[in-house]
């Protein structure tokens, strides 16, 4: 590591947002049990239920602050833990334990509840690693109420905490004193913890291993909560830069603060997915502060364009695994590498006509050892289950068969060597070719998701090469053949109880907005930065009354009438709506 890097630890993004503060290292004292035998069993019972009523109590007391802070659906995680002291099944056996053994109560407590942790921790499941941190925080809190002792906390106001792990009663009591961001030694995105931090919006970079190694008391640090990132006293060219993201992303809040909370929602009750196009890993930051409901379309090939080899598969599993980390628990949609036709190739290949050559999934089934490099590094990615896979340029069944070979056959390969992956990770396609989008119903029965990829569609089903600057007039969106092709894949999809959504520019169009929710599409995938807008206007309309629009533009036979027809509306319902907001 290079002395510019020492002082930067990288971990999990486990909430956003950024925070520059002194650090206050937190160490919970551990409570030591002894296998010493009781003199009075009774008492050692009696001893037992007042610590778990006292444990009740402070439970209850967390669960109500956790109410106010976070909401009901959130502060489930402390009733839940309720629940738990209340299990006929795990007391009777403790209380069993101590009669028949006649040992002190919270080393039976210690040694009973231990095994379930045990078996949790040792699970390959992310998520059942995590629930094992919640039960060891229930276990302790019970042998300290045995011991009667207090919770301390000598913690002060505007720090940024610096633990080996927090349990989510922690993340809330510490709430209390407007701690500015947590840095853990260990912990996931899954880890009650970090969903209580992304609840607070408190900026927390977890599973660093180190950080409470390397990080002093007081040390001043940058926690980055977008890119997992921690600085250890930064010098000032980092902290003034810092400084200017903070104040950048105070002033986009204050611009949006009445629209980047609320859902996509029509005046009439629909509600409408915005996802966010990924090009640029740095894009991250505005797709997470923008609130997008999740990334449509990674473009991975843009992602790699960078590199000067092509990236094998750890680097590959590296770079989706962060960006999957960082919009955890929101899906992210990874569409496998479009190259070819007017994007690079990784060979040195010259062809008459590239846009209707060797390109997309016909590239990638005739390089299998390319082709799941990438699908195993996707697979691996999508341990947390927030990943789906999508392949692009399809034009046949067939191909669509085939990659499901190769993935089924990536998974069987994963499981031999023991890696984690979601078994049941949803697999998709893109519709850009006429061919994919007459046999909709077809494909459909063997995806789980289709995309609509309207740059490439539009310009061979009207066969116009959209970077020609001769036809490139010819290059409309509001064609009504676009707009019936449009409504026929929507239509389709939707039959087949299939979820469909569109990446392409059109989507990004504000004029197109309501033709395509009035055709019935139910998620637009677009830059991050047309998120706020497009909020705005929907949240502007009724669905009712874009469906109209969009039955009487199918009625029209030229792309006048329906640009016309569309300009129309968005100037009549929509203008004086928006015009407060840019």
């Amino acid at each position: 590591m290079d002395k510019k890097q020492e002082n930067v630890l990288k971990g999990i993004a486990a909430a956003p947002g950024i925070a520059i503060a002194h650090a206050f290292l937190y160490a919970k004292e551990k409570e030591s049990v002894s296998d010493d035998y009781v003199d009075n069993v009774e008492e050692a019972l009696q001893n037992l239920d007042n610590a778990l009523e006292q444990s009740k109590k402070e439970l209850r007391k967390i669960f109500n602050l956790a109410v106010d802070k976070l909401g009901d659906k959130r502060a489930a995680i402390f009733e839940a833990q309720i629940m738990i002291l209340d299990d006929p099944i795990l007391i009777n056996t403790i209380k069993e334990r101590i009669k028949k053994e006649k040992k002190l109560p919270e080393f039976i407590v210690d040694d009973e509840i231990s095994k379930y942790t045990r078996i949790m921790s040792a699970s390959n499941e992310p998520y059942m690693k995590e629930r094992s941190h919640d039960i060891e925080d229930i276990k302790n809190r019970i042998i300290r109420n045995l011991k009667k002792k207090k919770w301390k906390s000598k913690i002060t106001s505007d720090v940024i905490v610096v633990t080996s792990n927090l349990s989510p009663s922690d993340t809330v009591l510490f709430s209390r004193v407007n701690v500015k961001g947590y840095v853990t030694d260990f912990g996931g995105l899954t880890s009650h913890a970090a969903i209580v931090a992304r609840s607070l919006n408190i900026p927390a970079v977890v599973g660093l291993h180190e950080a409470t190694n390397k990080i002093k008391d007081n040390d001043l640090l940058i926690v980055d909560g977008f890119h997992g990132q921690v600085y250890i006293n930064p010098d000032e060219k980092h902290i003034a830069e810092y400084r200017k993201k903070i104040e950048r992303l105070t002033q986009y809040d204050e611009e949006l603060l009445k629209l980047r909370e609320l859902p996509a929602q029509t005046l009439d009750g629909k509600e409408i997915s915005l996802f966010a196009n990924l090009d640029l890993s740095e894009e991250m930051t505005f797709i997470i502060h923008n609130c997008a409901n999740g990334i449509g379309l990674v473009r991975t090939e843009q992602l790699f364009e960078e590199y000067e080899v092509f990236p094998d598969e750890d680097k590959q599993y590296e770079v989706y695994k962060e960006i999957a980390e960082q919009i955890y628990p929101k899906i992210v949609i990874v569409r496998a590498f479009d190259i070819g036709g007017d994007k690079v190739l990784p060979v040195d290949l010259h062809e008459p006509n590239p846009m209707l050559g060797w390109r997309g999934i016909r590239l990638l089934l005739d390089n299998p050892a390319l082709f799941k490099t990438q699908i195993r590094a996707v697979l691996r990615a999508s341990a947390h289950k927030n990943v789906w896979f999508m392949l692009p340029m399809i034009s046949s069944l067939q191909e669509v068969i085939n990659s499901k070979k190769l993935i089924e056959e990536c998974k069987k390969e994963l499981q031999k060597e023991g890696k984690t992956f979601d078994k049941h990770m949803p697999v998709g396609i893109m519709i850009e070719v006429p061919s994919a989008a007459v046999l909709t119903k077809e494909f459909a029965q063997e995806v789980q998701f289709l995309s609509i990829g309207t740059n490439d569609l539009i310009q061979y089903l009207l066969a116009v090469d959209r970077g020609n600057d001769i036809v490139s007039s010819q290059y409309q969106e509001f064609h009504p053949a676009v707009v019936r092709t449009l409504h026929h894949i929507i239509t389709e999809a939707k039959k087949s109880n299939r979820i469909v959504s569109m990446c392409g520019e059109m989507a990004a169009d504000p004029i197109a907005v309501p033709l395509l929710i009035g055709l019935g599409l139910d998620s637009l995938s677009l830059s991050a930065a047309g998120i706020p807008f497009h909020k705005k206007i929907i949240r502007s309309l009724k669905f009712e009354e874009m469906k109209k629009l969009a039955e009487e533009c199918l009625q029209l036979n030229s792309e006048k009438e329906i640009n016309q027809k569309l300009h129309e509306f968005f100037n009549n319902k929509i203008q004086d709506k928006i015009q407060n907001l840019y």
